[in-house]
């Protein structure tokens, strides 16, 4: 990757989770300021202070960290410190279990906000997405095996409506943890609609890390293009070639080319094999040498030339539909939206927790901040739906009852709550330590997993 291309994923990365930390901690703030806490620091990043000035009627002080990932509300609490006579009752720990429940939970909560506002004011613009249209089932995969065929749209997955291909992603994956049998209704390209069953019993939890949907044979149908070069992607193996927009491919290795999907087949199984390409243009024929890079989607290895097809408005129309909303029924596909990836999220979790689902699925920041890239460049409403996504699961993550995470906050406050006394400090003190061995194994995971990406390619 050039160096300007490192920039804009490294920038994507940092204004994502700038805004994703930010919002947590306004949560706190705000909260703990309606319940007449004083706040005495609002820091993004956590480590030596780099920027820094006070505000307010309290003095709080506004500061930035060197470290950017994460961020604190730093409240006046007796604990950490001597406390004015005058200023107890604006103390944290002077506050009732409930407005200390309140002050906590405030921040994941306002991640779980963040997430419906992006939903619903993406579903009001309208979003342009994939049509849950179906590609032919490879052979011997359990869609195969049902009966699907090529051109079929699902209209439904276990009674649950259908209207794009993220959402059957999604539907599909929520079944397929339980092992649950799906029953898709489709819709043929005969207008014929009809019901399949496809068993998951045998489905192996593990394809998750990579696509749930092809393992089972349910892949995208893609309208036959011809073999002619839309775009040539930047510091890209075809780019290197010599590949222009425009070019028409006419043969790979002395095999004629007819359509585009021939030219990606071959490419995808000869990564790292020079391969000679025939190729059309302005009226002259021109032999060029291209050998795909090695790279990896969905857990498996393939070749990436960097060609994308050259679709005219009828492909483009075939394939995608515009999926928009009024302001109430926005607003509740964005709550039915939060919801849903937040227990698919949970869930998760307690599957790589009992051991069912690998740790592999566990991303790091290098792995985030290539997503971020990614979506950047894709559009403003696919990084806005990332950040949704990650702000979700930011949410969620803060939840769990690991002491040190406001989740483990939260459960000492409800054990204060029922015995009628606070914590003893030991406790908490066991807690904290327990809660950063904690932190540092998952962020171990975390960053192995990111490295173990890279070196794998």
């Amino acid at each position: 990757m050039n160096p300007e291309m490192m920039a804009w994923y490294a920038g994507a990365f940092l204004l994502a989770l700038a805004v994703l930390v930010v919002v947590h901690e306004m949560g706190h703030y705000l909260a703990a300021r309606a319940c007449g806490v004083k706040v005495l620091r609002f820091a993004f990043g956590f480590g030596k202070v780099i920027w820094m000035r006070r505000r307010g009627r309290d003095g709080t002080e506004w500061a930035v960290s060197a470290f950017p990932l994460g961020g604190y509300v730093k409240m006046l609490d007796e604990r950490e410190g001597e406390v004015a006579p005058g200023e107890l009752p604006r103390a944290f720990n002077r506050q009732s279990v409930g407005r200390r429940a309140l002050i906590v939970a405030a921040g994941p909560a306002a991640n779980f906000l963040l997430a419906i506002v992006l939903y619903w004011a993406l579903f009001m613009s309208g979003v342009t997405e994939l049509k849950p249209r179906l590609g032919t089932p490879p052979v011997d995969t359990p869609a195969a095996m049902a009966g699907i065929g090529a051109g079929m749209t699902v209209r439904a997955v276990n009674g649950r409506a259908i209207e794009t291909w993220q959402q059957l992603r999604w539907e599909v994956m929520r079944r397929v943890l339980d092992k649950e049998p799906l029953r898709l209704e489709v819709v043929s390209q005969q207008r014929e609609t009809g019901v399949y069953r496809i068993d998951s019993d045998r489905f192996d939890l593990e394809e998750l890390e990579k696509d749930p949907l092809r393992s089972l044979g349910l892949v995208l149908y893609r309208p036959p293009l011809p073999a002619v070069v839309g775009s040539v992607l930047h510091d890209s193996a075809a780019e290197r070639a010599g590949f222009r927009d425009g070019d028409r491919v006419l043969s790979i290795d002395d095999k004629p080319i007819v359509e585009w999907a021939e030219l990606a087949a071959i490419a995808r199984t000869a990564a790292g094999r020079q391969l000679k390409f025939a190729i059309e243009r302005d009226g002259r024929q021109l032999v060029l040498l291209a050998a795909p890079r090695l790279a990896e989607e969905g857990g498996q290895k393939l070749g990436r030339l960097g060609l994308m097809a050259s679709g005219g408005h009828g492909e483009v129309f075939e394939m995608t539909t515009v999926v928009s909303y009024g302001p109430l029924e926005a607003a509740s596909q964005a709550l039915t939206q939060t919801w849903d990836t937040s227990v698919l999220s949970l869930r998760m979790i307690g599957r790589m927790l009992t051991g069912e689902l690998s740790w592999r699925n566990l991303s790091g920041p290098v792995t985030i901040a290539d997503y971020a890239g990614q979506s950047a460049r894709l559009g403003a409403s696919y990084y806005l739906r990332f950040i949704a996504l990650i702000s979700i699961s930011l949410g969620v993550l803060n939840l769990l009852p690991v002491p040190v995470l406001d989740g483990g906050h939260l459960m000492y406050y409800l054990v204060e709550f029922i015995k009628g006394g606070p914590v003893s400090e030991r406790v908490l003190e066991i807690g904290q330590q327990i809660g950063f061995a904690l932190l540092a194994l998952l962020m171990a995971f975390a960053f192995y997993n990111d490295i173990n990406r890279l070196v794998s390619g």
